[in-house]
């Protein structure tokens, strides 16, 4: 049986309306020049790590990536941001969800446009602080290490793709 099979929303064709984007996940990653947001599934022990923001919607921590940042860079950026957490370990990438925009502009202008990329990967973390929460952000009010059957039921509210995500994510993380 497939990763498409066991995960059957995570893998169809969908459309992210808030970016005017058509998305397909793969396993296959993108050429790096194609990332402009990463998001790390998080691991504390066998709990994962979500952050609720100010629209009341569970996130895993991640976003779009600056000019000229490398991907750990935005990691380690993000992680600080909206979970208050740092590496512990590696990162493991998963997957991406490979996109066409139907915007007339990139979103930022070192971006690439119409075509690019959300990696999606795992991390051990720890959690240190609180969220930084810089003020062009998302605010995130609450950050909760939680097992995988708590964290896939909030995660549906960041989109109906995030449990099968959260899932395999989780899945991964048990064979490293």
């Amino acid at each position: 049986m497939t990763l498409a099979d066991r995960y059957p929303l995570l893998h169809t064709p969908a459309r992210w309306e808030w970016g005017g984007l058509d998305v397909q996940f793969s396993t296959e990653l993108p050429a790096d020049e194609l990332v402009t947001n990463i998001h790390v599934i998080c691991f504390v022990g066998d709990r994962i790590v979500l952050c609720r923001d100010d629209r009341d919607v569970w996130i895993v921590p991640g976003g779009t990536r600056e000019a000229s940042e490398s991907v750990l860079e935005c990691v380690i950026r993000e992680l600080r941001e909206e979970a208050g957490a740092e590496l512990a370990g590696p990162m493991q990438w998963i997957g991406a969800h490979h996109a066409v925009t139907d915007r007339p502009a990139p979103y930022r202008p070192w971006q690439p446009h119409p075509r690019k990329a959300w990696l999606w990967c795992t991390a051990d973390v720890v959690l240190t602080g609180s969220p930084a929460n810089p003020v062009d952000a998302e605010q995130i009010l609450e950050v909760r290490a939680l097992s995988l059957a708590e964290a896939v039921d909030l995660a549906a509210t960041d989109g109906a793709h995030m449990p099968e995500l959260l899932t395999l994510a989780a899945e991964l993380h048990r064979r490293t």
